[in-house]
């Protein structure tokens, strides 16, 4: 074979891949638009349009001359083998699935999300879990498919955190839990104890806020845009990543910490090499990845000290007085930690406890040793077990995340993930940037958002996930830096 052949196949291949991820970028349009503007009666017809264009992607992705020119192109290191590793590894997966199913799997969690947000607002889980089963015997018949042999809920995981399984982030878990369960303990048992914000802080300065912020964090708003979602998401990637957030009048942090934690995924597609545009490499490696850019600039740059400082400076010009007297005393506030219903609006110490639960109750759907029937029931009774309060309502217990009506089985461990990487990077950002507090208490987190940036997000999914974390770092990732951040930060707080 001669290279000018090879180099024929891959330029052919590329502008093949070219054309799929663009219509897949449409595919994501629809889905933001969804989220934020469909008209509530538009639900069953946006279903089918979504299944008909995943009918167009699946028969790219499996279209046989995918196979052809990549059995003509030769060996080669660096970026086209980042290319040809992600289209050789989406090549076999989507050849596996049968269309139909591909299409079915499209159509009903596109409707699904529709029935779960009704039955989220109207308390109703007999009206979801009919949906649910449906969600799940679909993603089930997939995974079969793809697997191999190999265990369902590790082909899952497999989509969103390319190398991890259920056995390895069950050992991570296992050991993370026994030293939040203690600092958990000790801060709720602190002398100490931080007030929580009260009063109202009406929407449109929330949100005025809240682009403040986004721009702050290095938002790019000419390729970007900010709305209200039920639940907060980032969507896109290349020249068009757009976020939202939710509004709370009686919690404005609730806005806020949504908008930061949006922008760093955000800011991580803005960020990857223009040269990777609408093509495998131009998207973030991975969903733990992705999450680690989101809760370090929400967590260790967002929530610090430093930054909260000047945050408070900016609540009291926008607000006024609101019963917080003193920059330390906000720090406590913000980061109050307290045994809430919602998995997005807890603090980091429970965080992760969260995660771990719903880890083990969706491993449990998917290999079939829990019921849907029986969710409910069990999801209530961990709550109860891991966080010692009794769910009120659904809609703070098991119809709460939208990931399972979208049949996103897999991705809720990714969280824990990245907020493990982000312990890693955080460390190594301090080693590199020891002065970064002074920027932080200015409202500027630009020496932290250009490192990220330069280490990290330019690259996209060049590397495989722990590749791109040990890179960034120096060192391969493991959830130590993470536990002591954790500990140190809220032993100051709370006098431990």
């Amino acid at each position: 074979m001669t290279k000018a052949f090879a180099t024929a196949a891959y330029d052919a291949l590329m502008a093949f891949q070219r054309q799929t991820e663009a219509l897949a970028q449409i595919s994501g349009r629809l889905g933001w638009d969804q989220e934020t503007m469909m008209p509530r009666g538009s639900a069953e017809q946006r279903s089918e349009e979504m299944a008909a264009i995943e009918g167009v992607l699946h028969a790219r992705r499996t279209d046989p001359k995918i196979g052809d020119w990549l059995e003509k192109i030769e060996p080669v290191d660096g970026e086209v083998a980042g290319q040809l590793r992600l289209i050789r590894r989406s090549y076999d997966r989507a050849t596996r699935v049968p269309a139909d199913l591909a299409q079915e799997i499209a159509r009903v969690t596109s409707f699904a999300q529709g029935i779960w947000a009704e039955a989220r607002a109207q308390d109703d889980v007999p009206t979801f879990l009919p949906m649910l089963e449906q969600v799940i015997g679909l993603r089930r018949q997939e995974a079969a498919a793809v697997a191999g042999g190999r265990d369902l809920y590790d082909t899952l995981i497999d989509d969103y955190e390319p190398g991890a399984s259920a056995e390895s982030l069950g050992a991570m878990f296992a050991r993370m839990r026994p030293r939040l369960v203690a600092l958990r303990e000790a801060v709720l048992g602190a002398a100490h104890q931080p007030a929580p914000i009260t009063g109202a802080f009406g929407a449109e300065a929330q949100m005025r806020m809240s682009r403040k912020l986004a721009a702050a964090f290095g938002y790019d708003w000419s390729r970007g845009r900010l709305d209200i979602a039920v639940h907060p998401f980032s969507s896109g990637s290349g020249d068009d990543v757009r976020i939202t957030t939710r509004i709370a009048e009686s919690d404005p942090f609730n806005c806020f910490y949504s908008t930061i934690h949006e922008t760093g995924h955000a800011c991580y597609e803005l960020a990857i090499d223009p040269d990777y545009r609408l093509t495998p490499l131009g998207q973030g490696v991975s969903m733990g990845v992705h999450e680690s850019q989101s809760r370090i600039y929400e967590n260790q740059l967002g929530r610090s000290r430093a930054f909260t400082g000047w945050l408070f400076g900016q609540m009291r010009e926008r607000f006024g007085e609101f019963g917080i007297t003193s920059a330390d005393e906000f720090f406590g506030t913000v980061n109050r930690v307290a045994p809430g219903y919602i998995r997005t609006e807890a603090d980091e110490v429970h965080y992760n406890l969260h995660i771990m639960m719903r880890f083990d109750l969706e491993r449990a759907l998917i290999r079939g040793d829990l019921a849907v029937a029986d969710l409910e029931g069990a999801w209530n009774d961990r709550f109860a077990a891991d966080f010692g309060v009794a769910v009120d309502r659904p809609s703070n217990g098991v119809l709460q995340d939208v990931h399972w009506s979208c049949g996103l089985f897999g991705y809720f461990p990714t969280y824990t993930l990245g907020n493990v990487y982000a312990g890693c990077l955080h460390k190594a950002l301090r080693e590199s940037v020891p002065d970064l507090d002074a920027s932080l208490a200015e409202g500027d987190p630009a020496p932290a958002t250009d490192w990220l940036r330069e280490n990290l997000q330019r690259f996209g999914g060049l590397r495989g996930p722990r590749e791109t974390i040990a890179a960034a770092c120096g060192v391969e990732p493991d959830e130590g830096p993470l536990l002591d951040y954790l500990e140190a930060k809220f032993g100051g707080i709370y006098g431990l």
